[in-house]
């Protein structure tokens, strides 16, 4: 580290004190951004990510999970019976409406799933077991819309489009993208909770045999089952997350906020590099004077830059992991992993070395016989 980088860094303190404020702000600000932006990704396909299937058999140009069209359960036998199919169950995702004792109504997201098949289950169990939905009108629902929900214990009971539902069962982390909360109950209950008729599903969960090509099993399915479209869980989990995330625009937004951290920090700390770089400006002048090439200055700004990037950027994310933490019992769905805070660090030195470069261009062309005049 150059003395004279931190010399010229630390000399006013009230400015560093600006610079790292600017820096922390713009960390704060940027990890934020984008936690909403992976809880919310994260949040439109958990269901598809935590189901344990390969394959997603749904019905024909389904583009995405909430968007399912009903078929005819049959094609489920049609499924089991395929060469390579260890497994597969018939799921339910549809919209419907919670009644809490009380009279109060609200949207949710009925989730339906076999509970003697390990595709599609609830995960993250607090209270209670996956297998006690078989329990007359079981559903299981997350902690976190407990006080949305009125259901605050195990035995708690509502009503679900006018059938009746007990809860025998608590989970802690699964988030709605949308403002329904999930419910889960087996699927016989889901058909009478979605209105869906005794012989309809709208997805077909398949978990492949051991050692059978997923991209073959799924090109049988589909020769198989003309009528209905065949993805893979990832290839189905992307298509869900794209479409709410961009086709919406609701990530977009996000991302534009994140953007926007980045720029206000680039231009904060473009501002008091210059500024520090213009109060000793007949420093660097006397230094070309003396012969000091162009590469020693550079070395000097960019070192004060990467200074204040790894200062401004400890400080931003104290505050974020402080930030995340609350929001997370505010009921706010920020994502914070290692994969952020190293991509946060990478962003923030690149800020403060891009704001560096304005100072740079006016050191390059200053003239050294400056420093002799008066």
């Amino acid at each position: 580290m150059p003395p004279l980088a931190r010399r010229n860094l630390f000399h006013d303190k009230v400015r560093m004190a600006v610079t790292l404020t600017g820096i922390a702000f713009s960390v704060v600000l940027m990890v934020v951004q984008w936690g909403l932006f992976e809880g919310f990704s994260g949040s439109t396909s958990n269901l598809i990510d935590h189901s344990g299937a390969d394959l997603w058999v749904t019905a024909k140009n389904t583009v995405y999970i909430d968007q399912a069209v009903n078929f005819n359960e049959r094609k489920y036998y049609q499924v089991l019976a395929t060469p390579g199919v260890a497994q597969a169950a018939k799921f339910i995702a549809r919209w419907s409406v919670w009644k809490a004792p009380n009279g109060r109504s609200e949207s949710v997201a009925v989730v339906g799933y076999d509970p003697d098949v390990p595709l599609g289950r609830p995960w993250g169990m607090v209270a209670g077991d996956p297998q006690q939905v078989k329990q007359p009108n079981g559903v299981i629902v997350d902690r976190i819309y407990a006080d949305k929900l009125t259901a605050h214990n195990l035995d708690d009971r509502a009503e679900v489009f006018g059938y009746r539902a007990r809860v025998v069962g608590f989970t802690n982390g699964i988030r709605a993208f949308t403002t329904a909360p999930y419910v889960f109950t087996t699927f016989k209950n889901a058909q009478d909770y979605t209105g869906f008729k005794q012989d309809q599903t709208n997805f077909v969960l398949v978990k492949a045999a051991p050692g059978v090509n997923i991209q073959k099993l799924k090109a049988d399915l589909k020769a198989r089952l003309p009528d209905n479209d065949v993805y893979e869980t990832a290839e189905f989990s992307a298509m869900t997350r794209h479409y709410w995330m961009f086709t919406t625009g609701a990530g977009i937004a996000v991302l534009m906020a994140a953007a926007l951290g980045l720029v206000v920090g680039i231009a904060v700390v473009a501002q008091t590099i210059y500024a520090t770089t213009m109060d000793h400006i007949r420093e660097y002048g006397t230094l070309k004077a003396m012969g000091a090439p162009n590469s020693y200055v550079l070395g000097v700004i960019m070192t004060q830059a990467a200074i204040a990037a790894a200062l401004g950027y400890a400080i931003g994310m104290g505050v974020s992991i402080f930030v995340v933490h609350g929001a997370a019992s505010g009921g706010a769905n920020i994502v914070l992993t290692w994969k952020t805070v190293i991509l946060m660090a990478f962003l923030t030195l690149v800020m403060c070395l891009t704001a560096a470069v304005v100072s740079v261009k006016k050191i390059f062309s200053l003239d050294p016989a400056m420093v002799f005049k008066g």
